[in-house]
């Protein structure tokens, strides 16, 4: 309960960087879900002691000029969505799991940065909705004009197996069980009355710098033209594609819903396909490391001793090896809100370009 009165604290925070009053059109508030690809400071906030260099600089050094537990040089895709909605809440925590913590430690997967899952995200949205509205009528009315973003999760799900040399194939077979928590909680949260709900795919994978460093190989033809790993590229297209068809199979259960799929993976690989029209000189090698081909080195992770950051992170759309830079989520942002990469449209379309 401490931890997640600490949570609920930080929230006054992630809502004043949403605040848009004087927006003629936008939604009564955003509820996010999700990993460190959205946690705009709750893991620390937690206790959490796995990964306290996000706690200090260089993190949060571009937008910031601070750190804010964020796990970027700066603002996240949520940051930028945050312009849409006058409130918010965001129970995104940084290493969380969609699957319970509790079965990654029956297969002896320890190395889980917390314990914290999607389920226990749901848990402490059951818990906030009594100080947002008092009926069930009420929250269904307010939850109507909201914004239901979950995820990016289930990233960690792969990432923790596959470190300790989980193999693609063994990957794979999560994906089902991964997929249905994420469909799941899309699930619960449209029972409780939301009608709008964003359910985004993953990243790239095989384009990232830690991914690169821990599966490299002198075998060319394991890497496309651009320089990323074929194999859990494909791997993040299949987690995807399992994920869309769960999203229609909602549609159909939900047809008043609008459950719209975010293309992270699209999004994002246009910034390695055509990195220059973006601005970007750096796309596979981290902008803050600690040495090595990609610049991500294990025993000298970025804002640990041995590391340094880039001069100018806005080339980079790396940051730290595993997280992307402000520049790089701003553009990602704005594939979504602008389109091509969000399907069906947000009700509330922004009116300048962020």
């Amino acid at each position: 309960m401490y931890i997640f009165m600490k949570i609920i604290i930080f929230l006054i925070v992630f809502c004043s960087l949403s605040l848009v009053s004087s927006h003629p059109q936008s939604y009564n508030a955003i509820f996010s879900f999700g990993d460190s690809l959205a946690d705009t400071g709750n893991f620390l906030l937690s206790g959490a002691m796995t990964f306290p260099v996000i706690g200090k600089l260089p993190y949060g050094e571009t937008f910031f000029k601070h750190a804010t537990g964020r796990c970027s040089n700066g603002r996240l895709v949520i940051d930028f969505f945050g312009i849409k909605a006058e409130n918010g809440v965001n129970f995104a925590t940084a290493g969380a799991t969609a699957i319970a913590a509790e079965y990654f430690y029956s297969k002896n997967i320890k190395i889980l940065w917390t314990n914290i899952s999607l389920t226990h995200q749901l848990g402490w949205f059951q818990e906030v909705k009594s100080n947002i509205c008092a009926t069930k009528k009420d929250c269904r009315e307010y939850f109507k004009k909201s914004l239901f973003i979950v995820g990016e999760i289930g990233g960690n799900d792969y990432n923790y197996p596959s470190f300790l040399g989980g193999s693609i194939k063994q990957l794979k077979a999560l994906v089902p069980l991964v997929v249905e928590t994420i469909i799941e909680a899309t699930s619960v949260l449209i029972e409780e009355g939301a009608v709008e709900l964003i359910v985004p795919g993953n990243f790239p994978i095989g384009c990232s710098a830690v991914f690169l460093t821990i599966f490299g190989t002198t075998n060319k033809e394991a890497y496309d033209k651009h320089g990323c790993l074929k194999a859990y590229n494909a791997f993040s297209k299949y987690h995807n594609a399992k994920l869309k068809l769960g999203i229609e199979n909602l549609r159909k259960e939900y047809p008043h819903a609008k459950i719209i799929y975010a293309d992270y993976y699209g999004a994002a690989k246009r910034l390695i396909h055509s990195p220059k029209h973006y601005g970007f000189s750096n796309t596979l090698v981290a902008c803050c490391g600690g040495g090595g081909p990609y610049n991500f080195n294990n025993s000298a992770r970025c804002g640990h001793i041995g590391s340094k950051a880039c001069l100018d992170a806005s080339s980079f759309t790396n940051w730290d090896g595993i997280h992307l830079t402000e520049a790089a989520y701003h553009h990602i942002a704005k594939g979504l809100l602008n389109g091509p990469f969000i399907s069906p449209s947000l009700t509330f379309p922004p009116i300048n370009q962020i």
